[in-house]
């Protein structure tokens, strides 16, 4: 089915029961993306679920329907795993907007937090939990939890886990949620490593995949420009003052995070910072201070590549390069989202050649590159594969596997 035809779709026909119908077009949600028009018929029919999916393509509600609805029919509990805790206060959002009126409740479970709130969300018997492993395990050793009850499981940016180190926990709780129970994954791309939990711990998964490993959304224009490492704060000066909207901005460290950020305010823009040096709470503030427009610019580290879902940013600034290349797409990803133009803007020193190669062959494409004074350059390789062009004005199965496109 092409994309004009999955535009004109509606939630009708997905297997929706007729109350979340009604929150979900009481929300404003009247098309479901592809991935929701994919994955929830599947879901509410009861099948696991491998979703491959590439970042602001609507995963979370693409879960989280089928989810309230499993609940709602079962009385079993459902288990929500996210890498971030950013993440994790974002998806128990939207559960609390979606089945909070129909009488759902939640429990979130992330670090950073006092363990006693938490602690009374558990004793009120939610119907969802939405965890980092960490702290789930956490309370599973000090007994405030029983997992003996889940029957549906969603590991979220289930890549993004592994990359972080949650392997071990993600073990252990696999370990002891029930067997007989439905399982869905979502992964922006998907490695050996996914690949063997989904043997290991999903039954006949079908696997929806509707972007290619790397793929980045088209509507992004996407630009590199070579600078000296000393002129990149003048090159941000200068860009900040011919956008007009919100700009995220990405550095590699925390201490790069919070000196580009006093550097932003300097130049008289209201800025945040995200960072793991910030509080748990001072991390909330920043997100709502951006979403709501009281930040014109965040500076953040790759907390915030999966981290944040904040709609209509117009302008993301790669102020480093990412250490891990896979984070291009997710940094990228956080404008350009539910259909929308954004732009990209890459900086490079010019010993980083070989990293920008490196991001042109994942995401296949040939980008732009202009030097800090304006001026072209050559492109920086002959890719051995097809490749789509990108101006600088422009805008714009394994075994165990049932794949379905």
């Amino acid at each position: 089915m092409s994309r004009e035809e999955l535009t004109q779709q509606d939630f009708y026909g997905l297997g929706i029961a007729p109350a979340l119908l009604k929150r979900i077009s009481a929300l404003g949600f009247k098309h479901p993306t592809p991935i929701q028009f994919k994955a929830i018929p599947i879901a509410t029919s009861g099948e696991d679920v491998v979703g491959i999916a590439q970042t602001g393509s609507g995963k979370t509600l693409a879960f989280s329907i089928p989810m309230l609805q499993h609940v709602s029919a079962t009385k079993k509990m459902g288990l929500i795993l996210l890498p971030t805790r950013e993440l994790a206060v974002q998806v128990e959002e939207t559960l609390r907007k979606v089945g909070g009126p129909v009488g759902l409740r939640s429990a979130i479970l992330i670090g950073g937090t006092n363990i006693g709130p938490q602690i009374r969300q558990l004793r009120a018997r939610p119907h969802i939990v939405v965890a980092t492993p960490g702290r789930l395990i956490d309370h599973l050793e000090q007994r405030n939890i029983s997992l003996s009850n889940v029957g549906m499981l969603v590991l979220d940016e289930a890549d993004r886990m592994l990359d972080m180190g949650f392997a071990p926990q993600l073990n252990r709780i696999l370990s002891v949620v029930p067997e007989e129970r439905q399982t869905m994954l979502f992964s922006a791309t998907m490695p050996d490593a996914i690949a063997e939990i989904a043997r290991r711990y999903m039954k006949k998964p079908l696997r929806i995949e509707v972007a290619k490993h790397g793929t980045t959304a088209e509507n992004i224009d996407q630009e590199v420009i070579v600078v000296p490492r000393d002129e990149k704060i003048t090159l941000l000066q200068r860009i900040l003052s011919e956008y007009r909207g919100s700009v995220l901005i990405f550095c590699r460290t925390k201490h790069g995070t919070q000196k580009v950020a006093r550097m932003v305010r300097s130049m008289g823009h209201t800025a945040d910072e995200l960072h793991s040096n910030r509080s748990q709470y001072q991390r909330q503030m920043a997100l709502k201070g951006f979403s709501n427009g009281r930040f014109r610019v965040l500076v953040a580290t790759d907390i915030a590549a999966r981290g944040i879902d904040v709609q209509d940013i117009e302008l993301v600034v790669n102020f480093d390069l990412p250490e891990q290349i896979e984070d291009y797409v997710h940094r990228i990803g956080r404008t350009g989202r539910a259909g929308r133009s954004g732009k990209a803007i890459s900086f490079a020193v010019p010993e980083q050649r070989r990293d920008l190669q490196k991001i042109e062959r994942l995401i296949n494409l040939t980008l732009p590159v202009t030097s800090h004074t304006g001026e072209p350059l050559e492109p920086l390789k002959e890719l051995s594969r097809p490749t789509r062009h990108f101006g600088p004005r422009r805008r714009g199965g394994r075994r165990g596997f049932q794949r379905r496109r």
